[in-house]
């Protein structure tokens, strides 16, 4: 293997989303270092924070009929059983809902939690306050997913933050997704809300961090009691 090999392979790809970003970054920080040297600098550190952002690294997602994968990079800000918002049309009895949180840290490109074909995408305009307050999943702007997998039907809500200010989805209905298939992107923090059957128990806890694509949320075909965890 050649030295470029090894380097390119160590590189993590940027998200095609951030080269516009990445550029216009760029460019300013040559001028400002035109006009003072320092703010050149710290245009450079932002370029490279912007292009740190928009990373979208390989990962192995787990198969197996049933298994519910997690869509998002970040902590589970909220698990419980709420009212589903009601443009996604999965009825008017609570579901389980597990909420993940994404900070400007964490990598913002989206997976699919299962296998199935995407039934409804709809996209519902609002405010922008922290996506880590509960009141975020009505009151904010958001995008809406129903996955049909097999018989059941999984909902998944991307929502803007007090920061994020874009909401970028990569499929349209009927599409055939795979679990852990890219399916959009939210720009500069911002939280994702996932929609299970009632009876389903989450395998993760509060404060988890959860990996997108790989971090198994709960299993559909799984009998089991939730689990408990300790801060260690």
């Amino acid at each position: 293997m050649s030295v470029y090999d090894s380097i390119r392979q160590g590189l993590t790809p940027i998200h095609k989303e951030g080269y516009p970003f990445i550029a216009i970054s760029a460019v300013a920080s040559l001028v400002l270092g035109q006009l003072w040297s320092p703010l050149g600098w710290i245009g450079l550190i932002i370029t490279l924070w912007i292009c740190y952002f928009f990373r979208d690294p390989e990962r192995h997602t787990p198969v197996r009929p049933g298994l519910v994968i997690a869509p998002a990079d970040g902590r589970v800000s909220a698990i419980g059983e709420v009212l589903p918002p009601p443009e996604l049309g999965l009825g008017e009895a609570p579901l389980m809902r597990v909420s993940i949180f994404m900070s400007v840290f964490d990598c913002h490109v989206n997976r699919s939690p299962v296998d199935g074909i995407v039934e409804r995408v709809v996209y519902t305009p609002g405010i922008f306050i922290n996506a880590d307050l509960d009141k975020a999943s009505e009151d904010n702007e958001r995008n809406g997913l129903v996955i049909l997998s097999g018989e059941t039907r999984i909902g998944v809500v991307q929502i803007a933050g007090l920061i994020a200010r874009r909401i970028v989805c990569f499929v349209s209905e009927a599409d055939t997704l795979q679990a852990g298939e890219r399916f959009g992107l939210i720009r500069f923090g911002s939280r994702l809300d996932i929609y299970l059957p009632p009876e389903v128990q989450p395998l993760v806890g509060l404060g988890q961090r959860t990996v997108a694509g790989e971090t198994v949320l709960a299993d559909l075909f799984a009998e089991q009691t939730p689990r408990v965890f300790r801060a260690a």
